[in-house]
């Protein structure tokens, strides 16, 4: 079989099983299925030669296909468990395209809960990612508050988890930023390499936290739906 170089993929991680919010991720978010915000983001784009859904879960694939994303084929059952990390999906994904014959320089791995996620930034991140030849470039949010002045619990009672710091000025800490929980835009050759996410040779794109929501529970899905109707109606997204 002749392989197939194509530019980039887009691999959109959506399997069926979710504890904490039942299908969670077809769920509808004002109105459609919070799946279809990230394929709508990747399709916008323009950037990408293959926007596909893995998933081990029919009407997943179903309302994906509908929404404009490619099902080639379905996740194995291995990779679709609470153990299964991201790195292993989107292993499995590119070694199921390379058994078809293709063979993507670049892949985004788009997690479906990400109604915040803007064409513009994955064309941003494309475009860092080809400039610098890193090995992955990601969205960081920064830490709304010092975490060098973190409590703890211990006995019912309140500590500090670095009682030297009690005293320093916010503005004198350093900042320090999480994983915007959005995507990650992969170098393929890399990747394969040594399958992580993220590393020294990774690109960060600062996020602004009012475009960054964790949604692991109805509270969190509220507070997503409330920002985003908040932001339309403002015109920042």
């Amino acid at each position: 079989m002749k392989e197939k170089r194509i530019k980039s993929i887009a691999i959109i991680i959506a399997r069926g099983g979710s504890k904490r919010i039942f299908r969670k991720n077809i769920k509808l978010f004002l109105g459609k299925p919070i799946i279809s915000y990230s394929i709508s983001a990747a399709l916008n784009s323009k950037i990408f030669d293959e926007i596909m859904v893995s998933t081990d879960d029919n009407e997943i694939a179903q309302i994906s296909k509908e929404n404009g994303a490619k099902i080639p084929f379905m996740r194995s059952s291995k990779n679709s468990t609470d153990l299964s990390t991201t790195a292993d999906v989107i292993t499995e994904v590119l070694d199921s395209y390379k058994k078809i014959g293709i063979t993507p320089i670049y892949a985004c791995c788009i997690y479906p809960t990400a109604p915040f996620l803007d064409q513009s930034i994955l064309i941003k991140a494309y475009k860092l990612i080809v400039k610098n030849k890193s090995k992955s470039v990601i969205p960081v949010v920064k830490y709304s508050y010092p975490i060098l002045r973190s409590l703890i619990i211990k006995k019912n009672k309140l500590e500090m988890k670095w009682p030297k710091n009690m005293d320093v000025r916010s503005q004198d800490f350093p900042e320090f930023y999480h994983d915007a929980g959005q995507f990650y835009f992969l170098n393929v050759k890399n990747f394969l390499k040594d399958p992580v996410l993220f590393s020294n040779f990774t690109i960060p794109i600062k996020i602004p936290s009012i475009l960054v929501q964790d949604i692991d529970n109805i509270e969190d899905w509220d507070i997503a739906e409330f920002k985003y109707k908040f932001l339309k109606e403002k015109n920042i997204i």
